[in-house]
């Protein structure tokens, strides 16, 4: 190769942020594989405290959020979330196990900004397809 003749080189396009705050390891482990397949980076958060500071540090492209978490319930960092600035127009994907607390949580989950309200188990085509239009991917 001639000096000053080097391969053009190609700077690869950042991969949305997806942020999983949920207690579960299993649930975290199996969004995070599919979710890595369809490439986004994966971000994980294992209590609600942990979210909010994963949030504000990462600034991700849209969060998934677990309802019931020891320290903190789904709706409350939801409300947190949606309080500041620099994170209120990140959508955020509230996911439970608990289909007792279904409707009306998820009523009060869109009230206060959640953007879509998921009933694990969820399916990872399901998944996909829901955080890749909210990333705008």
């Amino acid at each position: 190769m001639d000096e000053g003749s080097y391969p053009a080189m190609t700077i690869p396009p950042t991969s949305p942020k997806v942020l999983i705050v949920d207690d579960d390891p299993l649930s975290r482990r199996l969004m995070q594989v599919h979710l890595g397949r369809a490439g986004f980076t994966v971000l994980e958060a294992t209590s609600g405290q942990e979210g909010i500071k994963a949030a504000f540090c990462e600034l991700p492209r849209v969060i998934i959020m677990d309802v019931i978490m020891p320290d903190m319930d789904g709706l409350t960092v939801v409300r947190e979330l949606k309080k500041v600035p620099a994170t209120k127009n990140i959508p955020i994907v509230v996911i439970t196990a608990s289909v007792q607390v279904h409707d009306a949580y998820r009523r009060e989950c869109e009230m206060f900004g959640a953007a879509e309200f998921l009933t694990k188990p969820i399916a990872p085509a399901q998944l996909i397809t829901q955080i890749k239009r909210l990333a705008g991917s």
